[in-house]
């Protein structure tokens, strides 16, 4: 799938768990400039590193008040400087806090553009702000709750980036508490709720079985671990495998190369890796470190921040029927943000030229569209993922539509707005590309057809409920299409070992083999995982519970 296939994940029966705290997610973001390492430990202060005496900044000055200008931009000193340097460190960019807005600045909010999937032109307007304070950039980086660096119990009043990383699984859980890394009531309360909710002890202490709990999460390992985040080795070298290497693997593949994603470092990931590190300028060892990481995810280049088109949505009024090569709008900032999601690696600067129009080529191949660089209705929607608009309220059948409602979601794309449609049935508004989604489709199904009026991000809960005759659910042994299915692929049956997937019985053979329509699962021809049919056995090493709906 060439570029394309940056952000594929690894196939859903991978071992390993999903853990949430390894995903991408903006909080999770980190820069690596070698530039700014030596002044990193001055950050903190706010002063100015040079040949002269040390300068203050300007105090920080919140981005959203009436005092700073609708748009930050190249060139500017002021204390909304100093608060946007202050958040894009909080993120990890290393930047010296002077205030001034010089192209070190610039490029770290490109970067951060990038990374949290807002149109890439280097100017702070009003979506780069509110989403600098939405993903708690204030707040301290978070921390794996497993790790050393954590008290063996997270209490009321602790504060620093274990509590970070607390906050932001509780959110994953469905929890509306600050990602602030205080651990105050608010916190407290959410620990309580999430702990009687999973047959813990309720007593807001966030210890080794909480802490097991809240990274226990559904389905398959993730491949979207950042490389540069504390959950990869410093050096990623040949003989490893796992998550990291994947990603590794994926992002090669977004530079030109053609390796399976198969998370495994063998001779020709090995090849790869020296081939884009001697192409990169860097010394070909095939070593995996900082530099080479840095340079991996250096997909934006440099710019006069001149700024991209407000993005405006394809499908309206104010684009053409047809957008081409050589046109310049707001529109092609849209087209190029939904490619990025994709898994193109483009500047979003509003300007369709010969890269966009590569990229347009590459998707439209992908999904078995004419491939003329023309961007017309069926590429639109497609983009889009969707196959018929989100409804907003069910169109009735109960069980005998749960089939219908499924197949007609096949070939959703993990990170469309189709796909993150299904969060509305258990009120998440995250991306499907940030956390495991098969039992949200399963739940969004439910919802749409109106055959259970049961909801659950975990494939537990489904057969804990059937397992209990509630909802309408029940556990069978003679499957039928539109029955539920779900998969431990640990095995025992116990479906709490946090390697567990869930999907809906499409066809039943004779024998032990069945397909199934699942969500969050690898796409079979490669690339992004969405929605796809799969064929599944009852005797493939893993256990099996098939849930009817009545």
């Amino acid at each position: 799938m060439g570029r394309l296939a940056s952000l594929a994940h690894a196939e859903d029966e991978n071992e390993g768990s999903r853990h949430p705290g390894s995903r991408r997610t903006g909080t999770g973001w980190r820069i690596r400039l070698g530039t700014f390492a030596a002044t990193a430990a001055l950050v903190s202060a706010g002063i100015v590193i040079g040949a002269g005496p040390a300068v203050a900044a300007p105090v920080a000055v919140k981005l959203t008040s009436a005092s700073c200008p609708n748009e930050i931009v190249q060139g500017q000193t002021s204390g909304c400087v100093t608060e946007l340097q202050n958040l894009l460190n909080a993120h990890g960019a290393g930047l010296t806090v002077d205030g001034q807005f010089g192209p070190s600045t610039l490029y770290a909010v490109r970067e951060y553009q990038a990374a949290t999937a807002i149109a890439v032109d280097g100017r702070v307007g009003p979506a780069t702000k509110v989403k600098l304070y939405a993903t708690s950039g204030s707040a301290p980086a978070p921390v794996n709750l497993q790790s050393s660096a954590c008290p063996a119990n997270i209490v009321q009043g602790n504060q620093g980036g274990c509590v970070t990383e607390l906050q932001r699984l509780l959110v994953h859980h469905g929890y509306a508490v600050d990602v602030d890394g205080d651990f105050g009531a608010g916190t407290a309360s959410a620990v309580r709720s999430f702990q009687s909710s999973h047959g813990l002890t309720a007593d807001g202490q966030v210890g080794t079985d909480t802490k097991r709990a809240l990274y226990d999460t559904d389905e398959s390992p993730a491949t979207g671990l950042d490389l540069r985040s504390a959950s990869c080795p410093a050096n990623i070298v040949e003989g490893q495998s796992g998550g990291c290497v994947a990603t590794l693997q994926s992002l090669l593949n977004g530079k030109g190369q053609t390796l399976d994603v198969d998370g495994s470092f063998g001779p020709q990931t090995l090849t790869a890796v020296k081939a884009f590190q001697s192409a990169s300028g860097l010394t070909a060892d095939g070593e995996v470190g900082t530099n080479t990481k840095a340079a991996l995810y250096a997909n934006i280049g440099g710019g006069g921040g001149n700024g991209a088109a407000a993005p405006i949505n394809l499908n309206s009024a104010s684009c053409p029927a047809e957008i081409v090569q050589g046109q310049r709008s707001g529109c092609v900032t849209e087209l190029q943000s939904l490619l990025n999601h994709h898994g193109a690696d483009l500047a979003v600067d509003g300007d369709f030229g010969p890269l966009t129009d590569s990229a347009v080529r590459d998707f439209q191949a992908e999904k078995g569209l004419s491939v003329d660089g023309h961007v017309g209705p069926n590429t639109k929607s497609a983009l889009y993922g969707e196959v018929t608009p989100p409804s907003s309220t069910p169109p009735g059948g109960g069980y005998a539509k749960i089939l219908d409602v499924a197949e007609a979601e096949a070939g959703t794309v993990e990170g469309s707005a189709r796909a993150n449609s299904y969060g509305s049935a258990v009120g998440l508004s995250l991306s499907t590309s940030d956390y495991a989604w098969c039992a949200t489709f399963v739940s969004w199904v439910a919802k749409q057809t109106g055959a259970s009026s049961y909801r659950n991000t975990y494939v537990s809960g489904w057969v804990k409920q059937a397992r209990a005759g509630n909802y309408h659910l029940s556990v069978t042994t003679s499957p039928q299409p539109g029955d539920i299915v779900a998969f431990d692929w640990d095995g025992g049956s116990d479906f709490t070992g946090g390697n567990e997937h869930i999907g809906i019985v499409r066809t039943v053979s004779s024998g032990s083999s069945f397909t199934t329509v699942e969500g969050n699962t690898g796409n079979p021809n490669g690339g992004s995982d969405g929605v796809y049919v799969k064929s599944r056995s009852t005797n493939s090493g893993y256990d099996v519970v098939f849930i009817r709906v009545r």
